[in-house]
């Protein structure tokens, strides 16, 4: 059975940090390329950063030098962190899964991010 689980969401103050944890069994998970979206109230989900089975980066330009992804292929997670987060970064973050020599994909179930005063 495929799974693919967030931790980390919560409560944060402007300006401040969380780092996003998405953890994943039942797939070989180094043939796969990850991502990280975001759903806000209203709003369509959008990829926020991905990463691929070799490490290379991408992310949302609103996102940019605030977010870092990465992976640790021998503990099969990937990782979210997020720093200087401001309240439109308010969303629920979902962990995604793309096998590379496949069609197949994954979505994890979300976390709640929330960034307020």
């Amino acid at each position: 059975q495929v799974q693919l689980v967030e931790s980390g969401g919560g409560l944060v103050q402007p300006g401040g940090s969380l780092t996003l944890s998405c953890a994943a069994s039942g797939i070989l998970f180094s043939l796969y390329d990850m991502a990280w979206y975001r759903q806000a109230p209203g709003k369509q989900r959008d990829v926020v950063a991905s990463i691929t089975r070799s490490g290379s980066t991408n992310y949302a330009d609103s996102v940019k030098g605030r977010f870092t992804i990465s992976r640790d292929n021998a503990k099969n997670t990937v990782g979210l962190q997020m720093n200087s987060l401001k309240p439109e970064d308010t969303a629920v973050y979902s962990c995604y899964g793309k096998e590379v020599f496949s069609d197949r994909t994954f979505w994890g179930q979300g976390t709640q991010v929330t960034v307020s005063s």
